[in-house]
C-alpha cells in the first residue's frame, strides 16, 4: 500500500489560515534586505506566505505585517505585484 504523499502546508502571514503551500506565495528579503516575490519557493532568505486574494494583500498592506515579518521596509511595488498576481489568478 503506498502512503500518501503529504501535501506542505504554510500559514499566511495575513490570515493566520494554514493552506496547501502551492495555493500561497512566497515573499522573500535577502541577506542584503532586499524583498521580492518568490514564485519558486525555493529563493534563499527570510520568507513569508501570502494567499493570492486581493482582500489578503489589502490587508498585510494596510496592517504592514510583510514588514513585520521580514523586518525590513516593503516597497509598495511588492503589493502591486502581488495584486497582479491574484488577478492572473483570479482569470485563471
Amino acid at each position: 500500500m503506498k502512503k500518501a504523499k503529504k501535501i506542505p502546508l504554510r500559514k499566511c502571514v495575513a490570515t493566520g489560515e494554514m493552506k496547501p503551500k502551492k495555493e500561497l506565495v512566497r515573499i522573500v528579503r535577502s541577506k542584503e534586505g532586499e524583498v521580492f516575490v518568490d514564485l519558486t519557493g525555493k529563493k534563499n532568505g527570510r520568507g513569508a506566505y501570502l494567499t493570492l486574494d486581493q482582500d489578503c494583500i489589502l490587508l498585510a498592506k494596510k496592517k504592514n505585517i510583510l514588514a513585520h515579518h521580514l523586518n525590513v521596509e516593503v516597497p509598495d511595488s511588492i503589493y502591486d505585484e502581488l495584486m497582479e498576481l491574484a488577478e492572473k489568478e483570479k482569470r485563471s
